[in-house]
């Protein structure tokens, strides 16, 4: 048996630019995110035959890998499974993350997967997190048909909170020394009850950067510009600040496609803002999802309270130091 847990993780600024080509085209640019201790777990056992996946409740059971990643809910582990050449198994997956939450859970499992499937071909994990991050990035654009980014695959792996500066020939990871307990006193994240697909978003804005559309080519570079402002804000515990660069950073993203807002986030963030938050935005790609927002922390209980009465569920998210986790029994 082969127990892996990674982590989801919370997106502050400079999401979409970790789409390749997207951060090359605004020089400089990063994005910033935080892991959070919302645990995605994969155990994964031998088999003599046949090929089994448990997600929240459901079994999967087929003979061949072919039929694992055709199948709905099992192409991930599929398409993991087939490009790692797994022998039979069966494997059980478990996420404290809502389904379609924006909050990198896929992505979470697919380094998870990953990891797994090196100790039990090989004994033990043969990649670093940044070869992990690349394979894991190519196997879902691969299963989606579109480009997807690789923000998701780090904080998985390291937690912490991040900078990745996207630079010819490949990102660059700084781990940033910020004060975790505080950075959560001030933080609420919140699950719209509405699942999105971040993919077909991320896809009509990458096309119109990539035609260089001067309204988006001007966002993204508000998105980089703000984004780079926050490593420096949460070094210092400037957590008014951080949470201002937040708001900042969602003035401009909900800009570049009209799926990326809703009535309903407009409005859970608009009350959080009557409530005294300094700043917030969806995470993700929005069309739904989860929400957050960085408030005093006295006045996180009022903005929590005031979300549960909209209909959303708070999540019990608290930034993480900690890494990817393997056990082997």
């Amino acid at each position: 048996m082969v127990r892996v847990r990674t982590w989801c993780r919370a997106d502050l600024g400079g999401g979409t630019l970790d789409i390749w080509p997207l951060g090359l085209l605004h020089p400089g640019a990063c994005t910033v995110n935080v892991a959070l201790d919302l645990a995605v777990e994969v155990r994964l056992e031998s088999r003599r035959q046949g090929f089994i996946v448990t997600q929240n409740g459901e079994r999967l059971e087929v003979e061949r890998l072919e039929d694992l990643a055709a199948a709905p809910g099992g192409a991930l582990v599929g398409a993991v499974a087939l490009s790692e050449g797994l022998p039979p198994f069966a494997i059980d997956i478990a996420s404290a993350s809502p389904r379609g939450g924006g909050l990198g859970a896929s992505s979470a499992l697919a380094v998870a997967l990953l990891a797994a499937s090196e100790v039990q071909l090989r004994g033990a994990p043969t990649r670093t997190a940044g070869e992990r991050a690349a394979v894991a990035r190519d196997l879902e654009a691969r299963l989606m048909g579109l480009p997807t980014g690789l923000q998701d695959h780090y904080p998985a792996q390291l937690g912490g909170v991040l900078e990745i500066a996207h630079e010819p020939g490949g990102e660059r990871i700084t781990s940033l020394p910020v004060d975790l307990a505080a950075l959560g006193e001030h933080l609420v994240v919140g699950f719209t009850g509405q699942s999105h697909f971040s993919a077909g978003a991320n896809w009509l804005v990458v096309r119109r950067r990539l035609e260089a559309d001067p309204f988006i080519v001007e966002r993204l570079q508000e998105i980089c510009d703000v984004a780079l402002q926050l490593p420096s804000a949460l070094r210092d515990g400037d957590w008014a600040q951080v949470g201002r660069l937040v708001g900042a950073e969602w003035a401009a993203r909900r800009q570049l496609s009209g799926e990326i807002s809703t009535p309903g986030i407009e409005a859970l963030l608009e009350s959080a803002r009557s409530l005294g938050a300094w700043g917030g935005k969806a995470c993700g790609a929005g069309g739904g999802g989860s929400v957050l927002v960085l408030a005093p922390a006295e006045r996180r209980e009022a903005i929590a309270a005031a979300w549960r009465e909209q209909g959303t569920q708070i999540l019990p998210a608290r930034p993480t130091a900690r890494q990817i986790e393997i056990e082997v029994s």
